[in-house]
């Protein structure tokens, strides 16, 4: 009777712990079921967050069934269960697991930002306002205030950030890429320096920099840059003006409205290279790296002028002469379908538009 009683008894645990495993397995699987989205969610961690706030999280924003199988995984995997806080982007198809390694491999959702080569400083302040992912902490902030932020108080902002594609996450703000587009601008200029051809016009690596931007907005054509250089290089050796229009649109701020007249190239101001010699004080945009090695390493020649052929490239020529000629043929007489450099360079019929 006893022995009977006991046979039973253990027939009865075995199939309890057969039924509970198979319980145990079915929950365990709806992990690996797909869920369905409309579109990508954003799913934020606050830092400190346990796996059990974040497991039930999930379940209330309707990304996984009931949660209690997330925290049955956690207490079965313990190395599963160490999560890092962020913002990540959950897609549709993806399983609870997908979501629960994203978390803890810590790949979280970066967003990016991009700094146009050319560009002034104004217009990368205008990208950074106007990005919803980003903390603003300088939208009320002086040109001054962010360059003292930068450890350089009392320097121009215009050039001193490097031109590329940013990626940054939620935690960051619109000062932390700021001060990466500064180092790295320090970074490049440096290293470009210290590879520079030699006897080149330049007091500095600033002055580099000033040369590098008015490049960067006389052409886009790649393989032209280092020649632009070369005639503005040539030009200053021999003290002749630089004479470019793009310093006279800056200097002129907020009246340019897409033409220069003659009255403008003859009015003073401190970045109109037409009345003043040398380089201007400061730079006029964002040089990128190409523009920069160009200012250090221009092409040797003879060329002191260039006008713009209005197929994106341009015209060099070694004489006044000669570079008279090329105006009239190309910007006094324009072809149907002139169009300027890729690089944003104004359009004028001022005969010598180019040096």
């Amino acid at each position: 009777m006893f022995k009977k009683l006991l046979i039973s008894l253990f027939c009865l645990v075995v199939l309890a712990l057969a039924g509970g495993g198979l319980w145990l397995w079915q929950g365990l699987q709806t992990l690996e079921q797909p869920v369905v989205l409309d579109e990508p969610v954003l799913f934020s961690v606050p830092s400190g967050s346990g796996y059990d706030q974040v497991a039930r999280k999930l379940e209330a924003e309707g990304l996984t069934g009931d949660s209690l199988w997330l925290r049955v995984h956690g207490r079965l995997y313990p190395e599963q269960a160490v999560l890092k806080a962020g913002e990540y982007e959950f897609t549709t198809g993806m399983t609870s697991l997908d979501m629960i390694n994203m978390m803890v491999a810590g790949a979280i959702k970066h967003w990016q930002i991009q700094f146009i080569e050319g560009w002034t400083f104004s217009d990368m302040r205008t990208a950074l306002a106007n990005n919803e992912h980003l903390e603003q902490v300088t939208a009320n902030w002086t040109d001054e205030q962010i360059m003292e932020a930068m450890g350089a108080s009392g320097e121009h902002p215009e050039g001193r950030f490097f031109p590329d594609t940013y990626l940054f996450t939620s935690s960051e703000t619109d000062l932390d890429l700021l001060r990466r587009a500064f180092e790295r601008m320090e970074e490049v200029l440096a290293a470009e320096w210290d590879a520079r051809a030699e006897n080149l016009p330049y007091d500095s690596p600033y002055q580099a920099l000033i040369m590098a931007s008015i490049v960067e907005r006389e052409t886009g054509a790649v393989h032209e840059r280092d020649e632009v250089a070369g005639v503005f290089v040539r030009r200053l050796e021999k003290g002749m003006r630089l004479q470019t229009d793009p310093t006279v649109i800056y200097g002129m701020g907020e009246k340019y409205q897409g033409r220069i007249t003659r009255k403008d190239l003859q009015t003073r101001t401190d970045y109109n290279t037409y009345r003043i010699d040398g380089l201007p004080p400061t730079p006029i945009a964002l040089p990128g790296k190409e523009a920069i090695h160009a200012a250090l390493n221009p092409a040797e020649g003879d060329s002191l002028y260039f006008v713009a052929r209005g197929d994106g490239t341009h015209k060099f020529s070694k004489t006044l002469r000669e570079h008279q000629k090329a105006v009239r043929e190309f910007q006094l007489n324009r072809r149907s379908d002139y169009r300027s450099s890729p690089a944003p360079v104004p359009d004028t019929a001022v005969e010598g538009e180019d040096p």
